[in-house]
């Protein structure tokens, strides 16, 4: 598996502009996952359904990148993918696995 390529250049460039806000940001993503008893893959599982009942192609990438980071394989970010068709639909479970696999065929 590849690693996981850290944040992208857009988030980087925010950061460095803006380090107060990136850092408030930062900092409540910590809180959030500190607030309960989910190790970091299920978090990560979790936030790539968040990421497709959203419709978000980025929040899908990231969140397959940091899922694979935090011991998750292909398979179970398939699995959680496939999970959402009666949620969101067919089609959309469809985009958010070609999403994932824009990233999963790089590792």
């Amino acid at each position: 598996m590849g690693k996981d390529k850290g944040p992208p250049k857009r988030y980087m460039q925010i950061k460095e502009k803006y380090p107060e806000v990136i850092g408030a940001y930062e900092a409540l993503g910590d809180a959030v996952k500190k607030a309960g008893p989910l190790d970091e893959k299920t978090i990560s599982l979790v936030k790539i359904g968040i990421a497709i009942g959203t419709g978000s192609e980025g929040s899908l990438h990231s969140s397959v990148r940091k899922a694979l980071g935090n011991g998750a394989t292909p398979e179970e970010i398939r699995h959680a993918i496939f999970l959402s068709t009666t949620q969101v639909g067919f089609a959309k479970m469809m985009a958010a696995l070609s999403w994932a696999d824009d990233i999963l065929e790089k590792n």
